[in-house]
């Protein structure tokens, strides 16, 4: 499930999943920043352009990529992981890229069915009124096929 939030020029994406795999199976494949790659659609052209090592994530841990959105143009992004719980959660906060403010929480929880997957992302788009029609008109559908592909990758990979 997939739902968008608007309050006060701030968006809210809340994607939720249930998997029937182990919590720590799941953390281990998400809390290693190389397979973020491997969830992101093709044609978003999604580089991690920083040293990958150590292959385990930690708070502090700075990561760059290269992602192209929309045909035509690549942006540079900076994202630092502000917090790790390990097993559990953790937080990623754009430093530098396409949004004005981007805070990323994924959470793990445990149900009796196996897991239940929680991202929930708060962005900000640039440039007031011209940014909020670029998010209704491009960013917010984009975000959701996004979330929809890793939805549909990790589901392959993990059940349901």
């Amino acid at each position: 499930m997939i739902r968008f939030y608007k309050h006060s020029g701030v968006y809210t994406l809340v994607a939720e999943q249930s998997f029937s795999a182990t919590r720590q199976h799941l953390w281990n494949f998400l809390s290693k920043p190389g397979n973020l790659s491997d969830i992101t659609p093709a044609r978003m052209g999604f580089k991690v352009t920083s040293p990958l090592e150590p292959r385990k994530m930690y708070a502090g841990q700075v990561i760059t990529y290269k992602v192209s959105p929309f045909k035509g143009f690549q942006s540079n992004w900076v994202t630092e992981i502000t917090q790790v719980q390990e097993g559990w959660y953790f937080v990623d906060e754009q430093r530098f890229g396409p949004y004005r403010f981007w805070h990323h929480k994924h959470f793990l929880e445990e149900t009796d069915k196996g897991v239940k997957m929680t991202d929930e992302v708060t962005y900000k788009m640039p440039m007031g009124f011209i940014g909020s029609l670029v998010n209704y008109l491009m960013v917010k559908p984009r975000l959701r096929k996004i979330f929809e592909y890793r939805q549909e990758i990790l589901r392959k990979q993990f059940g349901n």
